[in-house]
């Protein structure tokens, strides 16, 4: 493909590389210009960063197209974790909050679950009613996730102070332990359970039209993987320029304002997860169930197992521990959510109502959220 066709097929994150110029000049005279504006140009990177971001999903959407499902949604789900410790990183830089990352950790389990799984189950089970998906999938990831949530987020509240390096040390290794079997068993030997057979609707289908009424995406068959690993190696690179600046920006813009605690965690999962969010509506208008429960409880279980274990590492080799048991109310709407998930997701079909439920504990974590708890 012609360089010019890729600028122009990447325009979002050709301006978003410029925009990235333009704030290295620009940085410290917006911090003279007081807290509006510096809060106004974070609120900008932001949506930059966020449309930059749609691009790598992009990029990593052409490449699960290529190889399918399994390896399709976890291309996908770790390219938005990518994202996510990247911001992470570079944000406790300038973020002196040792609850950053759980609270980060916290809130992409709540976007993910409550939030994408709830909202696609609900529009797509009020346009197809039942939608069909592997139930394997939905209960190995609902007990990785639990698992890797109560070894890293709810055992550290029992660990003495001077002990924390030693508990950091097993977490690492735990959590590197149980993605590496989950890895092989999803790419591997069951693979099979995170797939799902779609009975044909109809025996022959217009080019570019789906059994089931939708459009295929052909332009991501055009697209060679080359140039989709590229876009996705460049695109995190400009973002995590970009993160450098809003998080900066946004520290100052904050500063003494009130704002609720978990509104700068809250920012770095809804950017990690807003092309997921996209990508799910997508498939569940589609009725590909499958597709959202991988990319919902995949991105979840992601973003614990591989989050964890690159902070902890940080923690240990900067010597200064994170605090990672969860409050009484994150750890009550943790569980909530895995219960009623556990519920919803074990007989392999979704509805509006199963939805909705996911939906209103997502309502409610805002809530929380708004209220300071």
């Amino acid at each position: 493909m012609p360089l010019a066709s890729i600028l122009k097929q990447e325009r979002l994150l050709v301006i978003a590389a410029a925009v990235a110029v333009v704030f290295y000049f620009m940085e410290h005279a917006l911090l003279g210009m007081g807290k509006t504006i510096a809060l106004l140009a974070a609120v900008a990177l932001i949506a930059v960063i966020i449309f930059a971001s749609t691009r790598v999903a992009h990029g990593a959407e052409v490449l699960a197209h290529k190889v399918g499902d399994p390896y399709g949604t976890m291309i996908l789900t770790l390219s938005a974790v990518a994202v996510e410790v990247l911001i992470l990183a570079i944000m406790m830089r300038s973020e002196t909050s040792p609850t950053l990352v759980r609270d980060t950790i916290y809130a992409a389990v709540m976007l993910d679950i409550n939030g994408i799984l709830g909202l696609a189950a609900l529009l797509g089970g009020l346009r197809h009613g039942e939608q069909a998906y592997n139930d394997d999938s939905s209960r190995t990831y609902s007990v990785m996730i639990l698992t890797a949530m109560g070894i890293s987020m709810i055992v550290p509240e029992f660990v003495p102070r001077d002990r924390w390096h030693l508990y950091s040390a097993f977490t690492i290794g735990a959590m590197v332990a149980l993605y590496a079997l989950f890895l092989r068993m999803q790419v591997g030997t069951h693979s099979y359970f995170f797939s799902y057979s779609y009975p044909k609707t109809r025996a022959s289908t217009p080019a570019g039209v789906s059994p089931q009424g939708g459009e295929h995406e052909q332009e991501p068959e055009r697209e060679s993987a080359a140039i989709s690993i590229g876009v996705i190696l460049v695109g995190v690179i400009i973002i995590g320029i970009l993160a450098e600046f809003m998080s900066i920006l946004l520290s100052s813009g904050l500063e003494g304002s009130g704002a609720p605690p978990m509104l700068m965690a809250v920012v770095v999962a809804t950017i990690s997860a807003a092309p997921e969010i996209l990508t799910a509506l997508r498939a569940a208008l589609r009725n590909r169930m499958q597709a959202v429960v991988n990319i919902a409880l995949g991105a979840s279980l992601s973003t614990v197992i591989l989050t964890v274990p690159v902070m902890e590492a940080i923690a240990l080799y900067t010597g200064q521990p994170f605090l990672m048991a969860m409050t009484p109310v994150q750890t009550v709407m943790v569980a909530i959510t895995l219960i009623v998930a556990a519920i919803n997701l074990n007989d392999g079909q979704t509805n509006a109502i199963e939805g909705m439920t996911h939906f209103v504990l997502f309502a409610t974590f805002v809530t929380l959220t708004l209220l300071g708890l």
